[in-house]
């Protein structure tokens, strides 16, 4: 038993990683976006709204095949990463936390925006008049009275980051030990009939997802998005 664990302690911290630096990354963008779309009017808001979510509801083979397209060394991306720094990201846990993030990002992204139109924009005029400059007034009235969206929406992310399973399959693979996530480690040991570690493996996933859904679904009651 004890060697499943340390089988399957590998994946685990892999996982972690991978879905950490993927929701702090979308953490930033998805915030950056959000306020943006509910804040300024511009020429094709709504069709950029429709790309932020798009990821949301494609095919996670397709999102990964164009993330292979646009990051391979033949890509536009891709190739210049490489000819101009040597970077390639393909096959690498640097490429999984790309394909988690783009991934998760729509969870955020609606949440945080949810958060920002909840905002009563009396308050942030308000601080305004006051004599606040629009970077205080996004850090100390918007950012604070949407923070509970805003965590909420991490939290879905990050749950969302950690079973991502088609685009980092095709653009980070499932090399044991560097790019294998645990929800590869399932599916490979699923193939290889290694049932007693895919069943370790699925109740540490699913236990980390109930608790994450739990605690959005306190934080962010009321809310939709």
């Amino acid at each position: 038993m004890s060697s499943l664990f340390d089988q399957a302690w590998i994946p685990l911290l892999l996982t972690l990683k991978v879905a950490g630096c993927a929701t702090l990354l979308v953490l930033i963008v998805s915030i950056f976006l959000a306020y943006v779309v509910t804040r300024y009017k511009f020429l094709g808001r709504d069709i950029a709204d429709a790309l932020f979510t798009l990821p949301l509801v494609m095919p996670p083979t397709v999102l990964g095949y164009y993330l292979l397209v646009m990051l391979g060394k033949h890509g536009w991306i891709g190739h210049w990463l490489h000819e101009q720094f040597g970077i390639n990201l393909i096959f690498t846990w640097q490429g999984a936390v790309i394909a988690a993030g783009v991934a998760s990002f729509p969870l955020l992204y609606r949440a945080a925006r949810a958060g920002f139109d909840d905002v009563d924009h009396k308050l942030e005029n308000a601080a305004r008049v006051l004599g606040a400059s629009e970077l205080e007034v996004f850090l100390r009235v918007t950012i604070p009275l949407s923070r509970n969206a805003i965590f909420a929406g991490t939290m879905l992310a990050f749950a969302r980051a950690m079973g991502e399973f088609g685009a980092t399959l095709m653009v980070a693979g499932s090399l044991p030990a560097k790019t294998q996530t645990l929800s590869l480690a399932v599916y490979d040991a699923v193939q290889a009939g290694q049932n007693n570690l895919a069943n370790i493996l699925v109740i540490i996933a699913s236990a980390v997802c109930v608790v994450v859904i739990i605690s959005s679904r306190k934080l962010f009651a009321g809310k939709h998005f």
